[in-house]
């Protein structure tokens, strides 16, 4: 979706639910669409105060709270640090190697068989939306064998 559309859609679907409109929500979601990867709430706050330095953190967190709750958006623990954030309409899931921090974006099919199999075995629906799958990427494996062989 080009993100002059996001940016309208975004703030059609808040009014149409009662939220305000206002020129820091404006500046956020602004920022949300041109970052180029997962930011965490202090980025994005960091983004915003470059334009409106009287924009506080807790407006951010309480503006992605609301756009979560819309379905705008997802937040996701990569690990020990803040959560990052992506729009809902971009279905991925995240692998993370715990040794030198790689992030690997999957596409949701990837785990299809994995969400199958807890369904039929286990009569359970997986929703891994908010969770990265911890491990270790294939440099981090070899190099683990290699000083340990």
């Amino acid at each position: 979706m080009a993100a002059a559309d996001r940016f309208d859609e975004v703030l059609a679907l808040l009014r149409a639910h009662g939220g305000r409109v206002t020129a820091p929500r404006r500046a956020i979601l602004r920022a949300l669409i041109d970052h180029a990867d997962h930011p965490t709430a202090e980025q994005l706050t960091a983004d915003v105060q470059v334009r409106h330095p009287e924009t506080h953190e807790s407006t951010v967190y309480r503006f992605l709270d609301d756009l979560e709750r819309l379905g705008v958006i997802d937040h996701v623990h990569l690990g020990h640090g803040p959560a990052v954030y992506h729009f809902a309409d971009d279905t991925h899931h995240h692998l993370v190697c715990e040794a030198c921090g790689l992030v690997v974006e999957v596409p949701d099919r990837a785990l299809e068989g994995f969400r199958r199999r807890l369904r039929s075995d286990f009569d359970f629906e997986m929703e891994p939306r908010h969770f990265a799958v911890p491990g270790r990427c294939r440099a981090c494996s070899e190099s683990a064998k290699v000083s340990s062989g």
